[in-house]
């Protein structure tokens, strides 16, 4: 992929968030040439440090995706975009959902309006989410389950998606979703559980608390971050995937409390202890999950290459070394 992105004109919107930031250091070592969107809201996870070692290598716009002139700006003359500016929390969803319509629904459809203004030739790569298929009717859960989700964050995920696979058929963008499924590993937030609980584990780990299980049966599949960057550099790459949509998934499945175990084990201390849901959890959990990923395995040859066990040691030894700078 070296060819495709060396050169290549690449706006990372949530550029300095978890997955954005990865996959910009990825780019910037294809020699792409890089901007990365973030609005550096504390509560959605951007953290400058995520681009240290590599941040004179690519511009830094702190900017909101809600901000329509900026981005008309941004997007101009850009060869790929990838959009993974979001608000993750699906409890925050529940608690104060207009901040999340605006930012996982309408300024995703003033991103798309950009584009088509002032760069259609752009590709276009979407963050999307497993949160869409909600409670699954049955497993592993394929692209054509229905999508039924359970939260206010869910549904406007969903609108968003849609709005890209639109702007693809009518329009002509080449858009494509990746639904994303618990994706974990170095530089993930771990102040809270606002983008994955896996996070908060860690911090507990570190910090030598218990880690609290709810439920704890819950079946989950993970993927490691690196194995989202290539799918997403797969996507930009490749012309066929325009208007597609494809799941991610992990290498296996496991129970909540077998990964609390397991972490525990890897650490080499600690404790985790299972406890019932919180009710306002309770009503939006989607209950057991894991992927059918034969879609893009078979179409792009994207396979999870990292054992769970390997992630997890490779973030501990992270946050072990800069756990400071997440706090």
């Amino acid at each position: 992929m070296t060819s495709d992105f060396k050169g290549a004109r690449v706006l990372i919107t949530g550029g300095l968030g978890f997955i954005g930031s990865n996959l910009a250091r990825r780019l910037a070592g294809l020699g792409a040439d890089l901007t990365l969107v973030d609005s550096l809201i504390p509560e959605y996870g951007g953290n400058l440090f995520n681009i240290e070692g590599v941040r004179d290598q690519l511009h830094v716009n702190v900017s909101d995706v809600r901000d329509i002139y900026s981005m008309r700006n941004l997007v101009q003359d850009k060869d790929y975009l990838f959009n993974l500016a979001g608000q993750t929390s699906h409890l925050d969803s529940m608690h104060n959902p207009v901040p999340d319509l605006e930012i996982n629904c309408l300024a995703q459809l003033s991103i798309l309006e950009a584009c088509r203004i002032c760069n259609p030739g752009v590709k276009i790569v979407f963050a999307s989410t497993r949160q869409i298929y909600g409670r699954p009717v049955s497993l592993p859960v394929t692209e054509t389950h229905p999508l039924q989700p359970v939260d206010i964050n869910g549904i406007n995920k969903m609108a968003a998606e849609k709005y890209h696979l639109l702007y693809s058929d009518v329009y002509g963008l080449h858009a494509t979703a990746l639904r994303l499924t618990n994706t974990i590993g170095p530089r993930m937030r771990i102040k809270d559980a606002r983008q994955t609980f896996v996070g908060l584990w860690i911090r507990q780990l570190l910090e030598n608390k218990p880690i609290e299980v709810w439920g704890g049966k819950q079946l989950r599949d993970f993927t490691d971050v690196d194995d989202a960057v290539d799918a997403f550099l797969l996507a930009a790459s490749n012309p066929a995937t325009k208007g597609q949509v494809y799941n991610l998934g992990g290498s296996e499945v496991i129970e909540l409390a077998g990964l609390a175990k397991l972490m525990v084990e890897i650490h080499g201390s600690g404790q985790y202890a299972v406890s019932e849901f919180p009710a306002e959890r309770r009503a939006i959990d989607i209950g057991d999950y894991y992927a059918d990923f034969a879609k893009i395995r078979s179409e792009l040859g994207w396979t999870p290459k990292r054992a769970l066990r390997e992630t997890i040691e490779s973030t501990l030894a992270y946050y072990r070394k800069s756990i400071a700078h997440y706090l």
